[in-house]
């Protein structure tokens, strides 16, 4: 089955304005409606923390490992459905989350790259993005 469609896609692993704490959030933010989460994408890192360069192919298989990204914004119907998320709410605002990787639609807002995802396409919330990233043991 092919999907010409998603061929020359961006994938969301490409999908990154900059490292985080390099350019700031846009504000104001823009309205979130519905279901909808909006996402800032988090970088992949090319170098560990002492400095030792990273080979493409790590980099490559953490980027596809480890599609992740910033709660920035979340809409006002997300998680009210009780039958999908009789719990509450599986991510905040400040959160780290992992999504797919074709997942969401993708903009540019005020020069910052964003994710809008609805809140079902959340699959995990990491507490750091350190947490998804194989060489972070490396580094200390």
């Amino acid at each position: 089955m092919q999907q010409p469609a998603l061929a020359n896609a961006i994938k969301n692993d490409q999908w990154i304005s900059d490292e985080e704490g390099v350019l700031s959030d846009p504000t104001p933010l823009p309205i979130i409606p519905g279901f909808n989460i909006l996402i800032r994408p988090v970088s992949i890192k090319s170098k560990t923390k002492g400095g030792i360069l990273l080979p493409d192919s790590t980099v490559d298989d953490m980027a596809y490992l480890t599609t992740v990204g910033r709660v920035v914004a979340i809409g006002e119907l997300a998680y009210k459905d009780k039958d999908k998320f009789p719990t509450g709410p599986w991510c905040e605002v400040g959160d780290y989350v992992c999504y797919g990787k074709h997942t969401g639609v993708k903009m540019i807002y005020k020069g910052i790259k964003l994710l809008l995802l609805f809140d079902d396409q959340i699959m995990l919330k990491v507490e750091s993005p350190k947490d998804l990233d194989p060489t972070f043991n490396l580094s200390h």
